[in-house]
């Protein structure tokens, strides 16, 4: 498997720490409503990266946080926390937002076919965690109070911008809301740790912690969440590319000063998915959410299968438009699928060589556009329809279009209803028709299938016995 490292800008071969075992960590939602669809393109292609591991044969150990406290409506650690928000506009408590929204997050998973991590941990579970982590750097020299709150003090590094590709001014891309920065900072790329009392005095989520009331900086979550769960060496950091800076950087730089060594090797983002108007967020108002996919009539899979056909470095670019174009091609691959027979043994050798193409595509940077490429020329190759069948569902481990279940539906969908009457009558007659041929009376047989023919019940004998479906 060849990933592009954001870290280096460079495709490089995953190389994990532990042979053979793929440490995986993914940036979870923050749960104060429902996760739009460009949310979930980050989510579905990380699916993706961990079904194409396994598929290569690696174990895969990956966890996800679920942030219900500490991130606010600014990614700089200014302005009102999300969470607080979000339950003051529905009047619920903020852990009642955050039960709905997570299950909602998941239900909505579900329908993308995206699996869930092994390990999910919500940050409210993890305070002691989060203070034993703050604690260590502050006494490391890598922290420091002001204003009742512990920052991080970016100054002690060698080089905070290890992204390559930021700068001091990139800063301002976390600033929304035209919030005002904390003076409480000794530099304006330091970041919050921990809050106290002394700020926020509506917040509801309060702990007791060695620096008064309060509670964690959103950035420490992760770090905290990671190293406790998968260890101190990290193979893959997964997320949107919005949070490479600031919130990956401030991981990155909270980690390594508290492990002392080098935490994470491998970066991977997913770029935006954005609309004619820009990138799609929460914090523009959009609600393009799965739920109006499918009141608008869409099978979410059918999104599935539009982010699958983009790599998943391209900005990828949503209309209604090019959604219906997925969801054409989405039938088409189907009814290709529901014509195959069902009948008969797959050629394994013969699959090989589609298989090795296949792994090719997924193995040079999660190429889906290219598996899906390999998928079609497969089925339009002169290999027999068990195999065809064999690969589709092979293919469909990583995939994860449900493929083979939607053909079988769309057949199922174009066989007329059978009235049970005529159903047990026609049922009779071919038992009677097995009983001829178990007695050698071909003529009886043969006379029984005339009969039925002439009613348009067409018979196909299979090695599981005889299949049946009338015409027209």
């Amino acid at each position: 498997m060849q990933l592009t490292n954001t870290l280096t800008m460079k495709k490089e071969d995953i190389i994990p720490h532990q042979p053979g075992i793929i440490k995986m960590y993914t940036c979870g939602p923050t749960v104060y409503g429902y996760a739009h669809i460009g949310n979930l393109r980050s989510y579905l292609m990380e699916d993706v990266l961990e079904k194409a591991l396994r598929y290569e044969g690696f174990q895969v150990q990956r966890a996800m946080n679920i942030t219900d406290v500490g991130h606010l409506t600014s990614d700089a650690d200014t302005g009102e926390d999300k969470m607080l928000k979000g339950a003051k506009r529905e009047h619920k408590s903020v852990l009642e937002l955050a039960d709905f929204y997570t299950q909602a997050f998941f239900q909505d998973c579900q329908k993308l076919n995206i699996r869930r991590p092994d390990i999910v941990v919500p940050a409210t579970g993890c305070i002691s965690d989060f203070i034993e982590m703050v604690s260590a750097l502050l006494d490391k020299g890598f922290a420091y109070l002001s204003g009742g709150n512990v920052y991080f003090d970016t100054s002690k590094l060698e080089n905070y911008y290890v992204f390559g590709n930021q700068n001091a001014e990139d800063l301002a891309v976390g600033v929304r809301e035209g919030v005002e920065s904390d003076t409480n900072k000794r530099s304006k790329t330091d970041f919050v740790l921990w809050f106290t009392k002394s700020k926020f005095e509506d917040q509801e989520l309060k702990w007791d912690s060695p620096w008064g009331l309060g509670y964690p900086g959103w950035h420490i979550e992760c770090s905290a969440i990671s190293v406790k769960n998968l260890g101190e060496y990290l193979d893959i950091h997964c997320g949107g590319i919005d949070n490479a800076f600031p919130h990956h950087t401030n991981e990155i730089a909270q980690s390594e000063a508290y492990l002392g060594h080098p935490w994470c090797k491998y970066w991977f983002h997913i770029l935006h998915l954005n609309d004619v108007g820009g990138k799609i967020s929460k914090s523009k108002g959009a609600k393009l959410t799965v739920s109006l996919l499918e009141e608008k009539g869409y099978d979410p899979l059918c999104y599935r299968l539009f982010c699958l056909q983009s790599h998943y470095r391209k900005p990828l670019v949503f209309s209604f438009e090019s959604l219906d174009n997925a969801a054409h091609a989405y039938g088409k691959l189907t009814a290709r699928i529901s014509a195959l027979a069902k009948e008969g043994e797959p050629d394994t050798s013969a699959a090989k060589p589609w298989q090795e193409k296949y792994l090719a595509a997924l193995c040079n940077d999660v190429n889906t556009s290219q598996a899906l490429t390999v998928l079609y020329d497969m089925l339009k190759s002169d290999l027999d329809d068990a195999t065809k069948r064999f690969l589709v569902a092979d293919f469909d481990q990583v995939l994860s279009l449900d493929l083979l279940d939607a053909a079988e539906r769309l057949g199922a969908a174009q066989s007329p209803a059978v009235p049970e009457e005529l159903a047990r009558e026609i049922e009779a007659l071919i038992e009677k028709r097995a009983q001829a041929r178990k007695a050698k009376d071909w003529a009886a047989a043969d006379a029984i299938r005339d009969e039925l023919a002439a009613r348009r019940v067409v018979l196909k004998d299979t090695p599981n016995g005889v299949e049946w479906h009338i015409e027209g």
